[in-house]
């Protein structure tokens, strides 16, 4: 039996995460406000997470050829690096914005070294 692709894998991390997301929206207004009244403020935006987010990584699952899934997951990187980008800012204290940059960053490094793993297998 063949083992899944690390980028199917991370993929299906991203689907758990895009179910999160639409499940539990608040998470995105926790971590970059302590203030209860402007937490619901990202709800939309971490709506939005999920839905696209499982878009993606329904893509990058069941793409019919290698580059397609490939192209899928850079998709992917650029959305993380984004987020990072529009997010940081939108965080109130230097730990939420350390936590939102380590998470996005991180993701994206994640699905970068997915590629390139793949591309070597």
């Amino acid at each position: 039996m063949k083992k899944p692709s690390y980028s199917a894998l991370i993929s299906v991390a991203t689907l758990a995460y895009s179910v999160f997301a639409l499940a539990k929206p608040r998470h995105l207004g926790n971590a970059l406000t302590p203030s209860p009244l402007k937490q619901p403020d990202y709800d939309v935006a971490a709506r939005t997470f999920g839905v696209r987010d499982l878009v993606i990584s329904g893509m990058a699952l069941a793409a019919p050829t290698t580059a397609a899934r490939e192209q899928a997951m850079m998709g992917r990187v650029v959305f993380d690096l984004t987020d990072g980008a529009l997010f940081s800012s939108e965080a109130t204290t230097a730990g939420s914005k350390a936590k939102v940059l380590a998470v996005t960053i991180g993701w994206a490094a994640l699905n970068a070294a997915a590629i390139v793993a793949d591309r070597k297998r």
